[in-house]
């Protein structure tokens, strides 16, 4: 058995059974679209202003010489039938730290066999979805998501440098052909026709928007029931429709985020928030966003009476509230 028998192996052992492999380069073919959307503006906080950064892993481990990349089904059930909710990524325990404690061991066993590991979990200024799929995981479907065949892209990604030399897999091709159901779907026209992903605005998709720390009146209709990321595109593409569910308990969705409790979260305190919502993967944005969210759809969705929340401490709930009430002419 060679070592990326041995890997795969180890990682199918541990519950992991999407695996590929990639040759650690400099995305060269990559700089002239990230050029592209910094010039149009479509860039956001949350991307990395430095294209070098993106598309050279070599500043994160100079020996590289091959990318491992490692995907993580999360999703435990299609059911999306619920009037407020979070997104289905967000309803286990937080990714970070899951995915986090695979790679750890994925790596110690990588070391274990000589080699030297640099791990990263999402969040990370490499181009992960791009990577994924010339390491063979899934290809990059018109809504920038990264579409594997077994678990559609309900997957969470994670990639390891290492300086050992392994036969790289073959890049998967777009698969989409024709089909814009995801382009139809979204509510805000974030996805737009063109080459893939290079002209979709993510600073007007709604997962975007769910996190972002300040929004304009224009968006709280829009919202409609979502208190955390949208997953619209995801639920209108064919790929996610014949798929198999995650096995990962620790993605096992906890009941309070599967049913939301709309007056409980908009009145919630510290001591909620650090007990239920801070563990989940919405959490790294902070409580507020989430009582945000919840206030506007408990007015827009559920019609509860969101009178309680004017005695909140923090100024940024009382700006949102005294502005609902404007919004909503009550």
């Amino acid at each position: 058995m060679n070592i990326k028998e041995e890997i795969i192996e180890f990682c199918i052992n541990n519950g992991i059974d999407t695996i590929g492999f990639s040759e650690c380069r400099i995305f060269h073919e990559l700089n002239p679209y990230f050029e592209k959307r910094k010039k149009l503006g479509l860039e956001n906080e949350f991307e990395e202003n430095s294209i070098d950064k993106r598309i050279n892993p070599f500043l994160y481990m100079p020996e590289g010489k091959t990318i491992i990349t490692i995907a993580f089904p999360y999703l435990y059930s299609l059911d999306f039938n619920k009037k407020t909710h979070f997104s289905k990524y967000t309803l286990g325990m937080d990714y970070h730290a899951v995915t986090t404690g695979y790679m750890e061991k994925i790596c110690k066993f990588i070391q274990g066999m000589g080699g030297k590991t640099m791990p990263f979990v999402d969040s990370n200024s490499l181009p992960e979805r791009y990577i994924a799929s010339n390491s063979g995981v899934g290809f990059i479907g018109k809504n920038n998501t990264l579409i594997t065949e077994k678990y559609g892209s309900y997957v969470f990604l994670g990639e390891i440098i290492t300086d050992l030399i392994i036969l790289p897999d073959k890049p998967i091709d777009q698969k989409c052909g024709n089909c814009e159901m995801c382009l139809e779907a979204c509510p805000t026209n974030s996805i737009v026709k063109g080459q893939v992903g290079i002209n979709n605005d993510a600073n007007i998709c709604l997962s975007y928007i769910t996190q972002k720390k300040h929004i304009e009146d224009s968006w709280f209709e829009k919202l409609n029931g979502r208190i955390f990321g949208c997953d619209t595109c995801q639920r209108a593409c064919p790929y996610n429709r014949e798929i198999q569910l995650s096995t990962i308990s620790e993605f096992i969705p906890y009941d309070y985020m599967k049913n939301v409790d709309v007056q409980a979260l908009m009145n919630m305190d510290n001591d909620l928030f650090k007990d239920k919502y801070k563990i989940a993967s919405c959490g790294w944005r902070g409580k507020n966003i989430l009582k945000r969210n919840a206030i506007i759809n408990a007015l827009l969705i559920e019609k509860i009476n969101i009178l309680a929340v004017e005695k909140d401490t923090s100024p940024y709930i009382r700006d949102y509230y005294y502005r609902l009430l404007k919004f909503f002419n009550l």
